[in-house]
Order: C-alpha cells, then sequence, then structure tokens
C-alpha cells in the first residue's frame, strides 16, 4: 500500500485538510473560506477558531475515506503563523491540537511546521523551484508582506511591509468598493476592466526593502468617498502599486543576496493579473530576476505545503542511515 501524509492547516481565513502520497501526488486538497458578515474585513480570533472547529468536522469523513486507499506514514499542521518565538495565533491551535489527536489514534509520527513554510512549500510543488535549497521567496497575504531569503529549511526575512499588508490594503479598499471579504478576486474583475497611471505612489524604505501601505490605503479610501475614480481604474491602480512595490523589493533582495530566483506566494500571488503586471514590471525594469509562480490553486491558503513538509521529513527519516560504527 502506498505511503501519505495528512497535512492540515487553519489559518485565520481558511480551513484545509490535505493528503499526499510519499511519491508526490496530491490525493486531497479540501480549502475551505471562513464566514466573514459582509462589511466586515476579518473574524475575531475566538469565531475564527469556532468557525474552523465547525469546517473541519465533514472534511474527516473526505479524510478517512481518502486514507482507507493508502497507508498513513505521519501528519503535520501548521502550528504558528511564521518560524519565530513570538509568533502565535490561536487559530492554529485547532489544526495542531487536531493533528496531534489522528496521528496518535493512528501510531505515526505528528510534525509541526508553521503557516509561512506551508505556503513556500505548496508554491515550488511542480515548479523549476521544487527541490532547490536556496531563493528568494516574497510571501504576500492578509498578515504578510515579506521579503524572505530561503537557504533550506531555514527562512530569513530581508524586509516587510512596516505598517499595513498588502491583502489588508486589498480587503479595505475592497470592502469599502462593495466587495466580500476577502476582496481579492472581486477587485481583480473590476481591475480588469480599469486603467491605472501610477496615482498611489511607492513608500519604500530600508533601501528598498520593506514598505509602507497605509498612506496609500488612506489615499485610496479618499479617493472612494470623493468619487474622484471609477472603481474600475481604482482597483487597478492598487494591484499596480502593489505590483510596483513589490517589483523594487525583489531587486533590492536580489542586490543583497546576489540570488536570481525568486518565489512569489501567497493569497494575492494566485490572481493572474496580479502575475501579469509584476513580471512586466521586472521585465520593464531591465531586472535579471527569474520570477516563478506555483499554481493558483496552491498559493493561497491550503494544507497542501504541510503535507508535502510532512513527506518531506518521512522521506528524509528513511534515506537517513544513522550513526556509523
Amino acid at each position: 500500500m502506498i505511503g501519505a501524509v495528512i497535512g492540515l492547516d487553519t489559518s485565520n481565513y481558511r480551513t484545509s485538510v490535505a493528503v499526499v502520497s510519499l511519491d508526490g501526488r496530491i490525493l486531497m486538497n479540501r480549502r475551505e473560506l471562513l464566514p466573514v458578515a459582509r462589511g466586515n474585513t476579518g473574524l475575531r480570533q475566538s469565531d475564527a477558531v469556532y468557525a474552523h472547529l465547525k469546517q473541519v468536522k465533514p472534511m474527516m469523513d473526505e479524510l478517512r475515506s481518502v486514507c482507507g486507499h493508502f497507508q498513513v506514514k505521519a501528519v503535520c499542521a501548521s502550528t504558528t503563523p511564521r518560524d519565530r518565538q513570538d509568533s502565535y495565533m490561536p487559530v492554529f491551535e485547532v489544526g495542531d491540537t487536531m493533528g496531534r489527536g489522528i496521528a496518535a489514534a493512528m501510531g505515526v509520527p505528528f510534525f509541526q511546521t508553521d503557516h509561512q513554510h506551508g505556503h513556500i512549500r505548496s508554491a515550488q510543488y511542480g515548479t523549476e523551484l521544487e527541490g532547490m535549497r536556496e531563493f528568494l521567496a516574497f510571501h504576500l497575504s492578509g498578515g504578510t508582506t515579506d521579503l524572505l531569503h530561503v537557504q533550506g529549511e531555514r527562512i530569513m526575512e530581508l524586509g516587510t511591509s512596516l505598517d499595513l499588508h498588502a491583502g489588508q490594503m486589498m480587503d479595505r479598499v475592497g470592502v469599502s468598493l462593495g466587495c466580500d471579504f476577502p476582496s481579492g478576486p472581486e477587485m481583480e474583475r473590476m481591475a480588469a476592466h480599469g486603467q491605472a497611471a501610477g496615482l498611489l505612489g511607492c513608500a519604500m524604505a530600508e533601501g528598498d526593502l520593506s514598505c509602507h501601505l497605509s498612506g496609500a490605503e488612506t489615499q485610496a479610501q479618499r479617493w472612494i468617498r470623493e468619487k474622484k475614480l471609477t472603481a474600475e481604474d481604482l482597483a487597478r491602480e492598487v494591484f499596480d502599486l502593489l505590483a510596483r512595490t513589490v517589483s523594487r523589493m525583489l531587486a533590492a533582495g536580489s542586490r543583497k543576496t546576489g540570488i536570481r530566483d525568486a518565489l512569489v506566494c501567497g493569497g494575492i500571488a494566485s490572481s493572474g493579473l496580479f502575475r501579469e503586471m509584476l513580471a512586466e514590471r521586472i521585465h520593464r525594469n531591465g531586472s535579471k530576476l527569474r520570477i516563478v509562480f506555483g499554481s493558483s490553486e496552491l498559493s493561497g491558503d491550503n494544507a497542501v505545503g504541510a503535507a508535502l513538509i510532512g513527506a518531506d521529513r518521512i522521506r528524509e527519516t528513511f534515506s537517513d542511515p544513522g550513526p556509523r560504527e
């Protein structure tokens, strides 16, 4: 019977359960957004924890059915947002607790990872960067605008947003324009019919390694109140600002490290429009960076990354010859 690993990720806005085989096939990838009332831009952690507990129950039936055809070798869950001692969010306790329980019941190892490592690993899947040990990564989501230097399992932060994160800006502007939360998909549909003139200026810091986005969000909200721009043009301006900002941060990271391979992941990186605009901006600037995107399905929050990390660790365990006499 083929071996498999279960992955769990209970992030701030999505419940995810996945199963991957040890030979790298994705056998299950269930993802469900947490319910957010229209007009709101998020959930309290206590409400998010309760929503995860409700949503994960029906996923367990599918998990049992899938795993009946494979031999589960391990369970891996994201237990923190990032690989740092000060990184903690209560929502990840749901995946952590369930993962430990499943592993104990099955008599298999339980592995911990973090949400950011999971994003990077899932985005690598099936790309030319899978298996590469060193590269730049950019993690763009509601809680991250992080420029990262990846060296194997070690991730070093080179830069970030010093106030508002990219996904937060997208959601706040989108909700003000009448979009549901999260607003990325609706904002992308509007932006596809808009024009951008670079009206939102990049606010860079630390030699372009970091940025500020709160000022641009304030300006966008002012334009909404004043009805200065159409919704389509304003949405396009937001995408244009993020593409310009990320391209400058990536170029700065490449100059600092000498690395030319960059993986862009996170919810915003699932947008086809953002990918086009970022690639165009990189090309226009004459940069020699090679930008790699994961599949759109694996760019947003998912548990596939956690499952792949667990599978990697199982393979490393079996391939380790151990101490010699």
